[in-house]
């Protein structure tokens, strides 16, 4: 396992990171996702930290509660030494009845922070994420109340989830005005079957210093290979829960592409999936699930598959985004100026 810097802080994490929205889930949406209960969950939590993860994902939505809590009872449960964990938790959506209970208001912050630190059994967070965006509070109230966890020891770093480019720029530059701590980190939607995140996102991250946290790096299950253009698989999370939205000719071309690299170096596609991600300069850490031993197994090999120039830019061919503008200008344009600064790298 490699640990990798999360954006300009001094904190080095996994770059897997094991997600938990499988934790505690009933009979509703977060049932469709995943029931692990406690004794499944100590067993996967287990089998990360053997394997040299440091960094442990989940929200104080996910099952209620439920996964925070179940996550916060593995830790202790195995003896996690607190120090040499990092845990990240998110803060945004629907926890109660009534208009205030949901969003990144400072009254719905501090309520949650706390219920939050309660469930994980911990004093303090080590990377709190606004899930989303909220388009009824000002990003100044919601990063003052952030830089206010932050002075009181609360949480040690903040981060986003879900944000637009022009969004995480704006909250940057209000941090920088008001002197606030550094927006560390970015959790996105980012797979070869989706790769939108490289239009505008991943060259604002690059450019501003801040880390990426991949979330759904199988496509919701549709890269596992058991997926092709024959028909669907008969089980799998996808069957119950169509999420998140794919182009599918787009997916099935990067299931071909990937079945036959898997072949060749003798791996399993979604261990090309993830070690794909782990090949793009913009990523921070990989976010991980599984409902099973095996299945988290097969995934943490992923850091061992090694991809040449040749085969990454194969894999890049067959899932390759469509122009659009301003893209194709700004490419068309700076095409002389470019060809400059990389001779000058030479």
């Amino acid at each position: 396992m490699r640990y990798r810097r999360l954006g300009q802080s001094g904190l080095f994490v996994s770059e897997l990171c094991l997600g938990t929205m499988t934790f505690g889930g009933s009979d509703d949406v977060w049932g469709q996702i995943g029931q692990l209960q406690q004794e499944a969950a100590d067993d996967l939590v287990r089998t990360a930290l053997d394997a040299g993860v440091n960094f442990f994902d989940t929200a104080n939505i996910y099952a209620g509660g439920n996964s925070e809590r179940i996550l916060g009872q593995s830790l202790q449960s195995i003896g996690a030494k607190r120090d040499e964990v990092v845990v990240a938790t998110k803060v945004h959506g629907q926890m109660g009845e009534g208009p205030n209970a949901r969003g990144t208001s400072r009254h719905h912050i501090l309520s949650q922070v706390e219920a939050s630190l309660e469930r994980l059994q911990m004093d303090h967070i080590d990377l709190y994420q606004i899930h989303g965006f909220d388009p009824a509070t000002p990003i100044e109230e919601t990063l003052d109340t952030l830089d206010f966890l932050v002075s009181k020891g609360t949480i040690r770093y903040y981060g986003l989830s879900n944000w637009a480019a022009w969004q995480v720029m704006k909250a940057i530059g209000i941090a920088a005005a008001r002197d606030l701590p550094n927006i560390v980190s970015l959790q996105a939607y980012y797979t070869l079957a989706g790769r939108d995140l490289e239009r505008e996102i991943a060259p604002m991250l690059l450019s501003e210093g801040v880390g990426l946290m991949v979330w759904s790096p199988l496509a919701g299950g549709f890269l596992s290979g058991k997926f092709d253009r024959e028909g669907k698989a008969a089980e799998g999370r996808r069957v119950n829960f169509d999420f998140p939205p794919l182009n599918k000719e787009r997916a099935y071309a990067a299931i071909e592409a990937m079945r036959e690299l898997a072949r060749d170096i003798r791996c399993t596609v979604p261990q090309i999936a993830i070690a794909w991600l782990l090949h793009q300069k913009v990523v921070t850490s990989v976010i991980v699930g599984a409902k099973r031993v095996d299945q988290l197994s097969d995934t943490l090999g992923s850091v061992n598959v090694s991809l040449s120039d040749d085969q990454l830019s194969a894999l890049a061919a067959a899932t390759d985004l469509a122009p659009e503008y301003p893209g194709w200008m700004l490419a068309f344009q700076n095409e002389y100026r470019s060809k400059l600064m990389e001779d000058q790298l030479r």
